[in-house]
């Protein structure tokens, strides 16, 4: 008899066999653009541990930005623009044709939207009291 299991751990066995059966059915509708990680990190003169940076994959043809992170000492300083401009660059020599991410009602809509990212959805209450934002950008030519 088939069992379900409901699980809270991030990294599980079980995740690879999801991953896998995922890029395999999926493989035949997106060719040579599938799943490919992609990540710039920040490091502070002189350490060695990644201060902050950008997590993200390109898939299908479209740069999907996860997570972005600065500390709080970094930011104001050109960096994010620098961070975006380098990745969006690598997503493009990959083959994307665009970028997409959410980002919560408190934390750099204004910074996507200057960056050329355009609203095309709205989370209400994701938390409580705020809203997720769904942007997207096309690339222009290379």
């Amino acid at each position: 008899m088939t069992r379900l299991v409901l699980s809270e751990a991030e990294e599980t066995p079980l995740l690879d066999v999801l991953v896998e059966g995922f890029r395999a059915f999926n493989g035949p509708f997106v060719g040579e653009h599938g799943y490919k990680p992609l990540r710039l990190l920040v490091f502070r003169e002189g350490e060695d541990a990644p201060a902050g940076g950008i997590q993200a994959h390109c898939y299908g043809a479209w740069l999907h930005v996860l997570m972005v992170y600065l500390p709080e000492d970094l930011r104001g300083q050109g960096l994010g623009t620098a961070l975006f401009d380098r990745i969006e660059a690598e997503a493009q020599a990959r083959g994307c044709i665009g970028a997409y991410l959410d980002t919560l009602s408190w934390q750099a809509r204004p910074f996507y939207e200057k960056r050329g990212y355009e609203l095309f959805g709205t989370l209400p209450d994701s938390p409580p009291g705020h809203a997720r934002y769904f942007l997207k950008k096309r690339f222009g030519p290379a």
